[in-house]
């Protein structure tokens, strides 16, 4: 087999033969929740974590501060997973994995980067000098900051694997992480300045921060997130894993301290013209690569569910292209009672479909096949749902 891209998986593994498509078809099978406990007991954790953040937050700032804040903080998260969804929207993850890594970033990554810093100044006492506020802004929080918001990415790679397959997920998961932390930091920072300066200061920190630079902690923890998503899709396991994390969170706390660095060293705007904004559109850019990328390798795993008559090659087309999905779902609005919604739910069956084969063919997940079996028994029935 030939692997075009290199982003693809250059040891395939030996998956069984698509099978024939059945006549009659089967009765639809049941997936198991992503994640499955490990979720709920993260998800136990958090909420001991969040109290304890809240009564920290409500303390030092008071409850009005830190409404007005969190009203404030938002605003940029609302466009920030607005952003995330499209990009998640050619293969959508699971809501609950998805909840968990912004649930994540927004409550155990901060508690752990305020309880370093915490500790620190036990230690050493407060940070009187220019100097050690510098080490905190340029040093210390990015690495702390990213590995706390690291280990929750690499937390949803081994509790959620199997939806876990290439870059683009791990872009997703990283983004949500990254959007969590900024939301809470957000607060801290809005309500900082509301206290400090009033409404003229909240203004400028609000521009700063969730006008110019919304996405600084979403592209911080995305890198990380990319990296973990390359290594999943060329079937690390176990400590195969440490290596591609601590290179991602490396390149997560360069992004981080370069980011800080430009407000404490430099002229802050005249880097964000010249370095941030070119940055901001490569990320873009790379993003748009990636999703060609999953576009290409769901055309090419259907194609071999058409030869094997599950799927006709103009339905391969609808499926696998934007332009072909968007003509499904205008082409399904016509038809009786609106199947739109039907129309959708077989594309991501469809599209799910052509990851588990690809996650067989590369030989990363033993449960791959018997995911198979369940996406054809509901892409078949979705599609008799369309078309009957």
């Amino acid at each position: 087999m030939s692997y075009p891209s290199p982003l693809s998986q250059p040891q395939p593994g030996r998956p069984a033969p698509v099978p024939a498509a059945p006549n009659p078809p089967r009765p639809v099978g049941v997936r198991a929740r992503p994640g499955g406990w490990a979720v709920v007991w993260l998800w136990a954790m958090l909420a001991v974590l969040m109290l304890g953040l809240a009564a920290y937050l409500l303390t030092f700032l008071g409850w009005a501060a830190a409404i007005i804040a969190a009203v404030l903080a938002l605003i940029p998260l609302t466009a920030v997973l607005w952003a995330v969804r499209l990009v998640d929207r050619w293969e959508p993850e699971p809501p609950r994995l998805l909840w968990l890594a912004l649930g994540w970033g927004a409550v155990a990554a901060v508690v752990i980067a305020l309880g370093v810093d915490l500790l620190l100044r036990l230690v050493f006492g407060s940070a009187g000098d220019p100097v050690a506020a510098a080490f905190g802004s340029v040093v210390q929080a990015p690495i702390v900051e990213e590995i706390g918001k690291g280990l929750g990415v690499l937390l949803i790679l081994v509790i959620g694997r199997r939806f876990f397959d290439g870059p683009v997920d791990g872009v997703v998961y990283g983004a949500m992480v990254g959007a969590g932390f900024a939301f809470t930091e957000n607060i801290l920072y809005f309500a900082d300045a509301l206290l400090s300066g009033g409404v003229a200061q909240v203004t400028v920190t609000f521009v700063l921060r969730g006008i110019l630079s919304p996405f600084a902690h979403v592209m911080f923890t995305a890198a990380l997130g990319y990296s973990l998503g390359l290594a999943a899709r060329r079937g690390a396991r176990g400590a195969e894993l440490i290596g591609p994390w601590a290179g991602g969170t490396a390149a997560a706390v360069l992004l981080h301290a370069l980011w800080n660095g430009s407000a404490v060293f430099t002229d802050f705007f005249a880097l964000y013209v010249t370095m941030q904004v070119p940055l901001f559109v490569g990320f873009v850019v790379g993003i748009m690569v990636l999703l060609r990328e999953e576009a290409r390798l769901t055309r090419a795993r259907l194609g071999e569910y058409a030869a094997a008559g599950w799927f006709t090659p103009v339905e391969v087309d609808l499926l696998a292209t934007r332009s072909g999905r968007r003509r499904a779902l205008a082409w399904a609005r016509t038809l009786p009672g609106d199947r739109s919604g039907v129309m959708r739910a077989f594309i991501a069956e469809a599209t799910g479909l052509a990851s588990a084969r690809q996650r067989a063919l590369t030989g990363r997940d033993d449960r791959a096949l018997s995911d198979e079996a369940v996406h054809l028994e509901r892409s078949a029935h979705l599609r008799r749902a369309l078309l009957g």
